[in-house]
């Protein structure tokens, strides 16, 4: 018989390759090219390598980034967009060898996307791709591809007048000019915040590298900790001396802001599904 194990397996490894390169045709299309001036910033942040190689846990074990150079690192962590496979459900995972032949299987994936990517093109680009690769299997089994739930991408100039408030505040409490970085989190109240106040938002830390967020070891330092006061009461002095508008308004490249609205609230009646427009969810006034 045709196993679903097999056709999964066989459908997922088109997604991705073994040197992060995404597969999906169409993907990247949107995607913002480089400039010079974005690429002297990859030049001045304090990075080292092998630190991360220790970090992420590969250091004595395979000793090897996809890559090598400390650019082309950051902008794969960074600005670039990915695709990462990370489960199997319905399969036996547990220690042994016993041999269970599911019946039924489902994958799981996420891609991350990045400024100019639009989650509804993605989608439609990812279920293209997949309808594609499964009509090449010839399989007389059932499959169906669903979305969990997915945002827009968050980026916001970093040149702004409440980013500068942010660094003098860091300098004042910590002494030394801080690195702009970004982050292949999902944040999605940042829009709302964004939504509410038809500001930007600038996100600083006021943690440690290592401090494990959202891990069953997660910490914070005392000093971090104590700092992290220091420099919000900082920057609420810095954005109070500022004599014109302290934060500059959001461009929204003529985006109605209810369409970003619309990624971001769950559905009343299921609440792992985003982007809902069922009747229990949509405000009166809309009818």
């Amino acid at each position: 018989m045709h196993e679903a194990m097999t056709d999964l397996v066989k459908v997922m490894s088109t997604l991705v390759d073994s040197q992060g390169n995404i597969l999906i045709e169409g993907f990247h299309e949107d995607v913002a090219a480089v400039t010079d001036k974005e690429m002297e910033t990859y030049a001045k942040m304090d990075f080292d390598m092998e630190d991360y190689k220790k970090e992420v846990g590969i250091l004595g074990v395979s000793d090897k980034l996809l890559h090598e150079d400390k650019a082309k690192t950051l902008m794969a962590r960074w600005r670039y967009p990915t695709c990462t496979l990370h489960g199997i459900e319905g399969a036996f995972d547990g220690k042994g060898s016993k041999t269970v032949i599911p019946r039924k299987v489902v994958g799981k994936f996420s891609t991350r996307i990045v400024p100019n990517m639009h989650p509804d093109k993605v989608e439609a680009c990812v279920r293209a791709h997949i309808d594609k690769e499964w009509a090449k299997l010839k399989s007389p089994n059932k499959m169906s591809l669903s979305l969990d739930k997915a945002s827009f991408p968050w980026f916001r100039d970093p040149n702004s007048d409440n980013y500068a408030a942010a660094r003098r505040a860091t300098v004042r409490v910590h002494g030394i000019e801080p690195d702009l970085t970004r982050e292949g989190g999902s944040i999605p109240i940042t829009l709302v915040f964004e939504e509410a106040t038809q500001s930007d938002c600038v996100l600083f830390p006021i943690g440690a590298s290592d401090d494990m967020a959202h891990s069953q070891n997660e910490k914070i330092d005392r000093g971090n900790y104590i700092n992290g006061m220091k420099t919000l009461a900082s920057y609420i002095d810095e954005i109070s001396a500022i004599e014109e508008a302290p934060i500059k308004s959001v461009e929204r490249k003529g985006t109605d802001v209810s369409v970003y609205a619309q990624w971001r609230k769950k559905c009343k009646k299921e609440q792992m599904q985003m982007g809902c427009d069922c009747l229990e969810c949509i405000p009166v006034d809309q009818f």
